[in-house]
């Protein structure tokens, strides 16, 4: 008889392949609207164009999908005056934008790679990577200017009407930094070469970012910032970009950048917009509200370095990074999780619980760490105390099939065959096809609960 996966994860050891493969389901997976919203006014331009949502499922979308993209990039950083400070930039440029009535909202996000992305209704992150590269007020209003701009070209919206929207969400048992680096589960594991983990955003062409530095340099004028700002952050990027290309990978991905788009700003910074030359840049305040941040920098740089380490599958080198990293920053809860991936990675899983737990001391509301444990409570197989894992996951950050998924496996675990039947139909009902979903109607057949 063939051992099911189940079977080789509580009675045989298990393969790396088999470890690489619960990793695999750690992000959430989800739908992508199919449903077209037909033509609509552009409110930048005012001319009609084809869009693929309405304005009411760009809302959506940022409800359901955004709580999943931010969790992934390790929740929004645990300092309150920071992530109200980029609420007050970001909202007062968003007051003066061409969609001023959209549900804004601005967070730092506790990722170590460079990037800032947006969601069509609004909902903008930053990372602690790319705010430790800025080095004043007027760039992080360029910064989030350009992703108001984007959601005011409704550029995720004509996207869809394009066919493009594909690139918006991702399906399936995909994931981003989860396997540790790790590329050689076939269809399962997708790295793409990245560190960073935005695959759910939207891959906005050449014209699109053209569109929106135009849209932001005029929203962060409007607000009286100095346009030096927007030039500074096209510098930074470029500079950033030869100097550690790693860190940008997705943002150059999803943001194209180009050596016009730079010059493109300094020339309106010193034509359109010379009068506006004379605003504040506001450095100090920058600083003294990103101090909390910059004093994590040193343990931060060597988070990067390791998971640059374990985007090459270096886990020792990795490893070690982390090690000192944690000795200057132990509460870091990014750092407490890539340590236990790192170990996971490396078939110590029993090392890697006391990070876990740790990391949920340090965030409990947070929910990456407690779907880590339920991983690594699997594949020491303790099922019964998984499924809580993924229980208490699924009541936190509800819509990832990929947790119903090992909610399933847990309770085969339990010989529970009645409940793993149940969270089995319950995948199959969100993920029509892939691996896990083969695996979950094969179950159903041989368990007699399909045909």
């Amino acid at each position: 008889m063939t051992d099911t996966l189940a079977d080789r994860l509580f009675r045989c050891p298990l393969t790396r392949r088999d470890v690489l493969w619960l990793l695999s389901a750690s992000t959430a997976s989800l739908a992508v609207p199919t449903a077209l919203g037909g033509c609509a006014t552009d409110p930048v331009t005012r001319q009609t164009t084809l869009v693929g949502l309405s304005e009411e499922e760009e809302v959506a979308i940022d409800r359901r999908e955004g709580p999943h993209q931010f969790s992934a990039d390790w929740g929004a950083v645990q300092d309150p005056r920071l992530n109200a400070y980029l609420t007050q930039v970001g909202g007062g440029m968003a007051t003066r934008s061409h969609r001023p009535r959209m549900p804004y909202s601005f967070r730092a996000v506790n990722a170590n790679y460079v990037n800032a992305y947006t969601f069509p209704g609004g909902s903008v992150a930053a990372t602690r990577g790319i705010l430790l590269e800025l080095r004043d007020e007027s760039e992080l209003a360029g910064l989030l200017g350009h992703e108001i701009g984007h959601v005011n070209a409704r550029h995720a919206a004509e996207q869809a009407g394009r066919g493009l929207l594909a690139n918006l969400l991702i399906a399936g048992a995909t994931i981003a930094t989860a396997a540790a680096g790790y590329s050689d589960v076939a269809g399962l594991v997708q790295l793409g070469g990245t560190i960073g983990s935005s695959t759910l955003l939207a891959k906005y062409s050449r014209d699109d970012e053209r569109e929106a530095d135009a849209l932001g340099m005029e929203y962060m004028t409007r607000a009286q910032y100095s346009p030096a700002g927007m030039v500074g952050l096209m510098d930074m990027l470029q500079r950033q970009a030869k100097e550690k290309p790693n860190l940008l990978a997705t943002m150059f991905a999803t943001h194209p950048m180009s050596d016009e788009r730079y010059g493109t700003a300094r020339s309106q910074a010193e034509g359109q917009y010379r009068l506006a030359r004379a605003f504040p840049v506001y450095r100090e305040r920058y600083m003294d509200l990103t101090a909390p941040l910059r004093r994590l920098q040193p343990a931060i740089a060597l988070e990067q370095k390791a998971e640059e380490a374990m985007a090459r599958k270096d886990l020792a080198r990795a490893e070690e990074h982390l090690a000192t990293a944690l000795r200057m920053a132990p509460d870091d809860y990014p750092g407490n999780l890539l340590m236990a991936k790192c170990l996971m990675a490396q078939k110590r899983q029993a090392q890697a619980v006391p990070y876990l737990e740790r990391a949920k001391a340090i965030y409990p509301g947070e929910g990456q760490a407690i779907h880590l444990s339920g991983i690594a409570r699997l594949t020491l197989r303790q099922p019964a105390a998984a499924y809580q894992e993924f229980d208490e996951y699924e009541r936190r950050l509800p819509g990832n099939p990929n947790t119903v998924f090992l909610k399933g496996i847990a309770q085969e675990g339990m010989q529970n065959r009645t409940g793993a039947a149940r969270e089995y139909q319950r995948y199959l009902q969100a993920v029509g096809q892939g691996d896990q979903a083969k695996y979950a109607a094969q179950r159903l057949k041989t368990w007699g609960y399909l045909k």
